[in-house]
């Protein structure tokens, strides 16, 4: 069993990375906190992603669909599928990244 507080993952870029295989857990998770105009790059991961928002809003493109997406919104990635959100609103934007991996596993299209 591990305890851990935000501050003790590492830091990247705009997320606190939570890498599961590392506690005996098979999920991974980045906590995102990105400023206006942030957002990763074009990319796809071998396994499914659930992106939660949980404050601000983004632009979320999933493959060749793109939305508007806000707090409380969920967003499924099917694997294989390229994906991005920015953030388009004025504050930040905050969401729980869950991906269905022990590890994190990704490769750019941009």
């Amino acid at each position: 069993m591990s305890f851990l507080s935000t501050e003790q993952l590492p830091f990247e870029g705009m997320s606190h990375e939570f890498e599961g295989e590392k506690y005996g857990a098979p999920i991974s998770a980045y906590l995102v906190n990105a400023k206006q105009g942030e957002g990763p790059a074009l990319h796809t991961h071998p396994y499914a992603e659930v992106l939660f928002t949980i404050e601000g809003h983004a632009i979320a493109t999933v493959g060749s669909e793109q939305r508007e997406i806000a707090a409380r919104d969920t967003v499924v990635v099917p694997p294989n599928t390229p994906h991005r959100f920015v953030n388009s609103g004025k504050t930040p934007l905050r969401q729980i990244d869950v991906h269905a991996n022990g590890r994190f596993i990704q490769t750019d299209v941009e």
